[in-house]
Formats: structure tokens, C-alpha cells, sequence
């Protein structure tokens, strides 16, 4: 049942913002391609709530391809816009779903200057 997965996002957060443990971090990560919605969307918000540190994370997965919609909305969420220029190329990527949350991002980007 996806509720106790829920659960264990939600200890895998809390052991993650209190150890700094990357192999924890990217339990969350991993998340992000979950085929139930409820589990991706937790991990997402637990990935914002954990704020900068959540960043080396994100970037990691961005540069491996990982997740790549979720993971984009996720770096614009966070609002460092110091991914914005590395966000910028996905803006033509040919799968549409990246290319479009890519163009998502930086308008999230834009709209906070």
C-alpha cells in the first residue's frame, strides 16, 4: 500500500535533513519516478521543503536525466537562479514533456526577477 511508502518518504526526509546523508537524499529522488502520483508528488514536496540542500540532489539528477519534467519544475520551485542557464537548453530538448517543463521553469524564473 502506497501509505506506508508515504511514511517511509517522510522518515527518509527527516534522516536526510538531520544526517546529510546523500544516499538518503536520493532515496527521494528516486521517488520522482514512482508510478504512483501521491509518492512522486510527496517527494517533490519534501525535496522543496528541504530547500538548498535539496539542490546538489536535483542538479545530479538533471545532469543524469533523471526524472527530467519533475526535476525541472522542482529547481524553478526552489528559485536559485543559478540553474537557470543550465536549465535553458532542455527548453528545445526533443521529448516534449521536458521541453515544456523546461520552458515552465523559466518563466517561474522570470516571474520572480
Amino acid at each position: 500500500m502506497w501509505v506506508f511508502q508515504a511514511i517511509g518518504l517522510f522518515f527518509t526526509a527527516i534522516a536526510w535533513r538531520l544526517t546529510g546523508a546523500l544516499r538518503l537524499g536520493r532515496t527521494l529522488i528516486r521517488a520522482l519516478s514512482s508510478r504512483n502520483e501521491n509518492l512522486r508528488n510527496i517527494a517533490g514536496i519534501l525535496l522543496v521543503r528541504a530547500g538548498k540542500r535539496a539542490e546538489p540532489l536535483l542538479q545530479e539528477a538533471l545532469h543524469r536525466r533523471e526524472n527530467l519534467p519533475m526535476t525541472l519544475t522542482l529547481l524553478a520551485d526552489l528559485g536559485d537562479r543559478i540553474v537557470e542557464k543550465e536549465i535553458q537548453p532542455f527548453s528545445t530538448d526533443r521529448d516534449p514533456r521536458v521541453a515544456e517543463a523546461a520552458r515552465q521553469a523559466l518563466r517561474v524564473f522570470e516571474s520572480n526577477r
